[in-house]
Protein backbone atom coordinates (compact mmCIF):
# COMPACT_ATOMS: atom_id res chain seq x y z
CA UNK A 1 0.00 0.00 0.00
CA UNK A 2 1.27 3.43 -1.05
CA UNK A 3 2.12 6.26 1.76
CA UNK A 4 -0.02 8.02 -0.08
CA UNK A 5 -3.30 6.04 -0.15
CA UNK A 6 -2.30 5.29 3.79
CA UNK A 7 -2.63 9.01 4.20
CA UNK A 8 -5.76 9.52 2.17
CA UNK A 9 -7.38 6.14 4.69
CA UNK A 10 -6.11 7.96 7.57
CA UNK A 11 -7.28 12.00 7.30
CA UNK A 12 -10.63 10.16 5.78
CA UNK A 13 -10.80 7.81 8.78
CA UNK A 14 -11.93 10.62 11.20
CA UNK A 15 -9.03 10.01 13.17
CA UNK A 16 -6.99 13.04 12.26
CA UNK A 17 -10.26 15.14 11.97
CA UNK A 18 -10.54 14.23 15.83
CA UNK A 19 -6.86 14.86 16.40
CA UNK A 20 -7.11 17.87 15.19
CA UNK A 21 -10.07 19.28 17.38
CA UNK A 22 -8.41 18.08 19.85
CA UNK A 23 -4.91 19.77 19.07
CA UNK A 24 -7.03 23.19 18.54
CA UNK A 25 -9.24 22.67 21.39
CA UNK A 26 -6.38 22.39 23.85
CA UNK A 27 -4.86 25.67 22.49
CA UNK A 28 -8.11 27.56 22.87
CA UNK A 29 -8.31 25.96 26.64
CA UNK A 30 -4.29 26.76 27.40
CA UNK A 31 -4.74 30.59 26.42
CA UNK A 32 -8.33 30.26 28.51
CA UNK A 33 -6.65 28.74 31.85
CA UNK A 34 -3.41 31.16 30.71
CA UNK A 35 -5.39 34.39 31.31
CA UNK A 36 -7.29 32.24 34.30
CA UNK A 37 -4.47 31.50 36.10
CA UNK A 38 -2.99 35.74 34.94
CA UNK A 39 -5.70 37.54 36.07
CA UNK A 40 -7.62 35.41 38.42
CA UNK A 41 -5.10 33.51 40.40
CA UNK A 42 -2.05 34.98 41.05
CA UNK A 43 -3.33 37.98 41.95
CA UNK A 44 -5.30 36.54 44.64
CA UNK A 45 -2.07 35.18 45.67
CA UNK A 46 -1.13 38.28 46.52
CA UNK A 47 -2.63 39.14 48.84
CA UNK A 48 -0.23 36.51 50.67
CA UNK A 49 2.52 39.19 50.26
CA UNK A 50 3.87 38.74 46.41
CA UNK A 51 2.35 41.54 44.19
CA UNK A 52 3.29 39.43 41.48
CA UNK A 53 5.20 36.13 41.15
CA UNK A 54 6.68 36.87 37.59
CA UNK A 55 9.52 38.81 39.35
CA UNK A 56 9.99 36.80 42.21
CA UNK A 57 13.64 35.13 42.71
CA UNK A 58 16.20 34.67 45.45
CA UNK A 59 19.67 35.91 45.41
CA UNK A 60 22.36 32.87 44.92
CA UNK A 61 25.68 34.83 44.67
CA UNK A 62 26.06 38.23 44.14
CA UNK A 63 25.21 42.03 44.89
CA UNK A 64 21.59 42.60 43.55
CA UNK A 65 19.94 45.79 45.32
CA UNK A 66 16.15 45.54 47.15
CA UNK A 67 13.33 45.83 44.69
CA UNK A 68 15.32 44.99 41.35
CA UNK A 69 12.80 43.36 38.55
CA UNK A 70 14.04 40.13 37.52
CA UNK A 71 15.19 41.16 34.28
CA UNK A 72 17.37 43.87 35.51
CA UNK A 73 19.23 41.57 38.35
CA UNK A 74 20.08 39.06 35.70
CA UNK A 75 22.08 41.58 33.94
CA UNK A 76 24.24 42.14 36.73
CA UNK A 77 27.96 41.24 36.61
CA UNK A 78 28.37 37.69 39.20
CA UNK A 79 25.00 37.87 40.17
CA UNK A 80 23.36 33.94 40.39
CA UNK A 81 19.62 34.54 40.89
CA UNK A 82 16.89 31.67 41.11
CA UNK A 83 13.96 32.82 39.66
CA UNK A 84 11.32 30.93 41.51
CA UNK A 85 8.16 32.65 40.40
CA UNK A 86 7.62 32.21 36.28
CA UNK A 87 7.73 28.10 36.97
CA UNK A 88 5.44 28.73 39.89
CA UNK A 89 2.99 30.21 37.65
CA UNK A 90 3.66 27.51 34.76
CA UNK A 91 3.37 25.04 37.49
CA UNK A 92 0.06 26.70 38.35
CA UNK A 93 -1.24 26.80 34.81
CA UNK A 94 -0.42 23.00 34.57
CA UNK A 95 -2.51 21.70 37.45
CA UNK A 96 -5.22 23.67 36.77
CA UNK A 97 -4.82 22.43 33.10
CA UNK A 98 -4.86 18.72 34.41
CA UNK A 99 -7.41 19.26 36.42
CA UNK A 100 -9.61 20.29 33.78
CA UNK A 101 -8.53 18.21 31.41
CA UNK A 102 -9.69 15.43 34.27
CA UNK A 103 -12.85 16.79 34.64
CA UNK A 104 -13.40 17.00 30.99
CA UNK A 105 -12.41 13.35 30.84
CA UNK A 106 -14.54 12.15 34.07
CA UNK A 107 -18.00 13.51 32.20
CA UNK A 108 -17.09 12.02 29.00
CA UNK A 109 -16.74 8.42 31.36
CA UNK A 110 -20.16 9.25 33.30
CA UNK A 111 -21.80 9.75 29.34
CA UNK A 112 -20.43 6.35 28.62
CA UNK A 113 -21.27 4.39 31.33
CA UNK A 114 -24.60 6.18 31.12
CA UNK A 115 -24.99 5.32 27.74
CA UNK A 116 -23.91 1.72 28.25
CA UNK A 117 -25.92 1.27 31.14
CA UNK A 118 -28.92 2.17 28.68
CA UNK A 119 -28.34 0.07 26.18
CA UNK A 120 -28.11 -3.12 28.66
CA UNK A 121 -31.36 -2.28 30.30
CA UNK A 122 -32.94 -1.85 26.59
CA UNK A 123 -34.52 -5.21 26.10
CA UNK A 124 -33.51 -7.06 22.77
CA UNK A 125 -35.61 -6.61 19.96
CA UNK A 126 -38.23 -9.34 19.37
CA UNK A 127 -37.44 -11.90 16.20
CA UNK A 128 -39.31 -11.89 13.70
CA UNK A 129 -42.10 -13.96 12.81
CA UNK A 130 -40.85 -16.37 10.54
CA UNK A 131 -38.05 -17.22 13.60
CA UNK A 132 -40.57 -17.38 16.06
CA UNK A 133 -42.70 -19.78 13.78
CA UNK A 134 -39.83 -22.00 12.71
CA UNK A 135 -38.68 -22.62 16.19
CA UNK A 136 -42.46 -23.75 17.56
CA UNK A 137 -42.16 -26.38 14.30
CA UNK A 138 -38.74 -27.59 15.96
CA UNK A 139 -39.76 -27.29 19.53
CA UNK A 140 -43.31 -29.72 18.21
CA UNK A 141 -40.82 -32.09 15.68
CA UNK A 142 -38.51 -32.42 18.98
CA UNK A 143 -41.66 -33.57 21.37
CA UNK A 144 -43.13 -36.36 18.71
Amino acid sequence: MSLVKEFREFVGSGSAVDLAVGVLAAGALGKILQSFVDEMIIPLTGLLGKVSWADAYVVLKGDVPAGKALVEARKIDGAVILGYGQFMTVAVNTLILVFAVFMVVKAINAMKKKQAEEAAAAPPPAPPAQEVLLTEIRDLLKTK
